[in-house]
């Protein structure tokens, strides 16, 4: 069986998806950066960046298929322009490396943020989206490295896109924002909460989806990879009945939280440290992005586990390991 490539293994995703891919008796070679730590997995370590065309030559070369993971995932940087270089260029090429050795088939990690979210309804693979709609460079660069994905689908080479909502659970690493959402809540520092809403995965589940596209999905298609779509009250209320803590019960005004979030970020951009309410978070809050998974469910058999028992695991993990 030849290897198969996954970026970002160090990561929360890509950690989930390494793990299951050997689970399943996979041969899993993991391409990381060469500061970065590979726990708990049992994978053949490659040191490499995205933005190296050689160490991409050298991951892809001999695989039979590339799970792209890896992102640059932060709502702030001073310097957005690395962002760009690691989501589209990174992206760009590592399939041009991958088409160039022979690889059969890849499974590209996008986001949700990719689609489009109108009030009051229910999102999906086909909401109507644009560019100009993408709240922040994260959003942004996601969205082009997806138009490359594309783009090399249509050349013929072929690349299937799913879109995790927000995952959760446990060997959340960095943390994610969701996962911060988590820590910063069993710290005791979520006061408040604002009117908004998110779809919540259970991160297994996200991984079961990948490997569920690259059997069966069918190339230049997206996949939302999602389960329950919760408030965030309802989010913290479920936190809190994991950890045994009080959810907190005052609703911050969005005015007040933009304000907030304004001179946060304006006071990051003059310091250089991240902000503690990143203007780009209050913007992707000022819509519910919830969405429908039921293309995936159809078309991969695509079945999503517990939430709540997701979250359990994810305090679990977060206590155990000294981030609370």
């Amino acid at each position: 069986m030849k290897p198969v490539l996954v970026t970002g293994a160090s990561g929360f995703v890509g950690w989930h998806v390494a793990r299951l891919l050997t689970e399943k008796g996979w041969r899993v070679r993991a391409l990381v950066r060469p500061a970065s730590q590979l726990r708990e997995l049992d994978v053949e370590r490659l040191d490499g960046d995205l933005r190296d065309a050689g160490s991409l030559e050298r991951a892809t070369a001999g695989c039979g298929a590339v799970f792209h993971v890896a992102a640059d995932y932060r709502l702030w940087t001073k310097h957005p322009d690395e962002m760009y270089r690691s989501n589209v260029e990174g992206t760009r090429n590592l399939l041009t490396a991958a088409r160039r050795n022979g690889v059969e088939r890849v499974v590209y990690t996008s986001t949700v943020g990719c689609i489009g979210f109108e009030h009051g309804k229910l999102a999906n693979e086909d909401s109507p989206v644009n560019l100009d709609q993408m709240a922040g460079h994260y959003k942004r660069s996601k969205f082009l490295a997806e138009a490359e994905a594309l783009q090399f689908t249509r050349e013929g080479f072929p690349v299937v896109i799913v879109n995790p909502t927000a995952p959760v659970g446990d060997h959340d690493f960095k943390p994610t924002p969701t996962g911060k959402t988590i820590v910063d809540f069993l710290r005791g520092e979520m006061p408040a909460y604002l009117d908004t809403g998110l779809n919540l995965v259970d991160v297994r589940s996200v991984a079961a989806g990948h490997l569920l596209a690259f059997e069966k999905g069918e190339a230049g298609e997206r996949y939302v990879l999602g389960c329950e779509n919760l408030t965030l009250q309802q989010i913290l209320e479920r936190i809190g009945a994991q950890s045994n803590r009080k959810a907190p019960t005052i609703q911050i005004p969005y005015a007040v939280a933009y304000l907030a979030a304004l001179a946060s970020t304006g006071w990051a951009e003059l310091s250089g440290k991240e902000p503690r309410v990143p203007l780009e978070a209050v913007k992707m809050a000022g819509k519910k992005m919830w969405v429908s998974c039921d293309k995936a469910k159809r078309e991969l058999g695509y079945e999503p586990t517990s939430v709540d028992a997701a979250l359990k695991r994810a305090v679990d993990w977060f206590q155990g390991n000294g981030y609370c």
